[in-house]
């Protein structure tokens, strides 16, 4: 039997993607609750009202003009204000994950939920109280909580006065959150994350077209201040309960050389470098790689660094690496005929692969491939935190939902992993995305369904948020049940 019997089955959700409620009692605002819905072929907007007080838009990964204010603006749907409203149905939701099986869960807090600005001294009451009784809920349910930390949802007023993560003053708000939350929910969580994906910030610069030196100046300035503010996470978690398991999360994806030609190796060896080694080498291993200076001196990028940070990232190494895997992309320095796109990427098509409806590459073999790569880079323990397919949904006449496709999807998935852990990787649990249906991040549509769980609700934030189990539940609740042997 592959997968070991304390493994950790479950399923993951955001808290900007699933809870709602992005205005209720006292919460303040996030990014995400000025990006309106878009679609797989139009994108997601940023709103703004700029200085001479009108209103604007900007791509999801645009920059707003100089002088404006993120605002939200009459005539846009903002998904992320209701989301699916789990604030009030998470005794519901934990009650089917529950009946699966579930023995993990992850989910996010809300940064502003607890620190509204991300400037106040005490933590908001309600919010504490709120992911108290969460987390308590979880626990009488026999489902220990994988919490991450920052899941994209820095307060806005953060991002708008202070300059995010440009700014390093923003380590020790982050600091004085994290503070909280290992002290708040000491003895309820022992399983944490400090940034999801946090290589996002690197390979997002390939959406902007053509990113400037000043770009990939702020995004890798950016990302130190993250691998401090982590590193210090991570040392705090420690000292408030020496229990604490506290991971990374990288936005996993296995690239391969197009063709055979040296220069697409080479290529190939790079792209890993920059997009994944990068941030795992300095969470894992506690220092930059060697080829570090390299990405840098390519863009004239000049870091602020200084001897305490370089200490703090040795002293704050994670205990686990954890990732998210939903396909592979091709390298190569040769013409692109034909591209493809998905998980805010794109790149060429691989004539091996099948592709969902948003231009994801099924690719299970990837997952494998990754698992081995990565547990012999870092030779700790490993959790896949999301894997899921984004599909249509059809709800018959009496209510069933049959989604072979997503059970398709899973079963060469997991057993990928079954492989991986005969190979000698120490993997130690899995969670799916979304075990229920969330609103998508790339999309902000409802349409993109995920989850075993049906939320009725659509595009433009209609239904009754009624749930329902689709035929995948009952799969999941077999595989569980079975500890990964019963696949069909």
């Amino acid at each position: 039997m592959s997968f070991p019997k304390d493994f950790l089955w479950g399923g993951a959700v955001a808290a900007n993607q699933w809870e709602g409620a992005w205005d209720v009692d006292g919460r303040g605002p996030a990014k995400t609750d000025v990006t309106t819905g878009g679609t797989v072929n139009t994108p997601r907007y940023i709103t703004y009202i700029d200085k001479d007080g009108n209103p604007g838009k900007v791509m999801q990964f645009g920059k707003i003009p100089e002088g404006a204010k993120f605002a939200v603006l009459e005539d846009y749907h903002y998904p992320n204000h209701n989301a699916v409203d789990g604030y009030h149905h998470y005794k519901e939701d934990v009650a089917l994950m529950a009946e699966m099986g579930f023995k993990q869960f992850r989910t996010s807090i809300s940064w502003s939920r607890l620190y509204p600005t991300g400037l106040e001294k005490e933590p908001n009451k309600e919010g504490v109280e709120f992911y108290r009784n969460l987390f308590t809920e979880l626990k009488t349910h026999g489902i220990e909580p994988l919490v991450t930390l920052w899941h994209f949802d820095t307060p806005l007023y953060i991002e708008q006065n202070l300059g995010d993560w440009k700014n390093r003053d923003t380590i020790e708000l982050f600091v004085r959150y994290v503070t909280t939350c290992f002290t708040e929910f000491k003895g309820l969580v022992h399983n944490w994350l400090t940034f999801n994906e946090i290589n996002n910030t690197i390979q997002f610069l390939d959406m902007m077209g053509n990113p400037s030196d000043k770009d990939f100046q702020d995004s890798y300035q950016h990302l130190h201040y993250q691998f401090v503010a982590s590193a210090k996470a991570v040392q705090i978690g420690h000292a408030i309960d020496p229990t604490n398991r506290i991971g990374c999360m990288i936005c996993g994806i296995t690239w391969y050389p197009a063709t055979c030609d040296p220069n697409d190796i080479l290529a190939n060896r790079h792209a890993w470098e920059r997009n994944i080694f990068y941030c795992g080498d300095v969470q894992c291993k506690g220092e930059y790689g060697t080829y570090a200076k390299r990405l840098w001196k390519e863009h004239n990028v000049n870091l602020d660094i200084t001897e305490e940070d370089l200490a703090d990232l040795k002293r704050g190494t994670v205990d686990m690496y954890t990732f998210s895997y939903y396909m592979s992309q091709l390298v190569t320095t040769h013409e692109v005929k034909e591209k493809v796109g998905g998980n805010f990427s794109a790149g060429a098509k691989n004539e091996y692969l099948q592709y969902s409806d948003w231009g994801w590459a099924t690719d299970a073999t990837g997952l494998q491939y990754y698992l081995e790569t990565i547990y012999d880079r870092y030779q700790i323990p490993l959790m896949v935190v999301e894997n899921g397919l984004g599909a249509f949904d059809t709800v018959e006449a009496d209510g069933s939902i049959h989604d072979d496709y997503r059970i398709d999807y899973y079963r060469p998935h997991i057993q990928a992993m079954s492989n991986a852990i005969d190979n000698g990787v120490d993997l130690i649990g899995y969670t799916t995305w979304g075990c229920i249906d969330v609103v998508s991040a790339g999309t902000g549509e409802m349409r993109k369904r995920y989850g075993f769980i049906y939320v009725d609700m659509d595009d433009e934030g209609n239904g009754t948020m009624a749930r329902s189990r689709k035929d995948s539940f009952f799969w999941y609740k077999k595989v569980i049940e079975s500890n990964g042997t019963h696949l069909d």
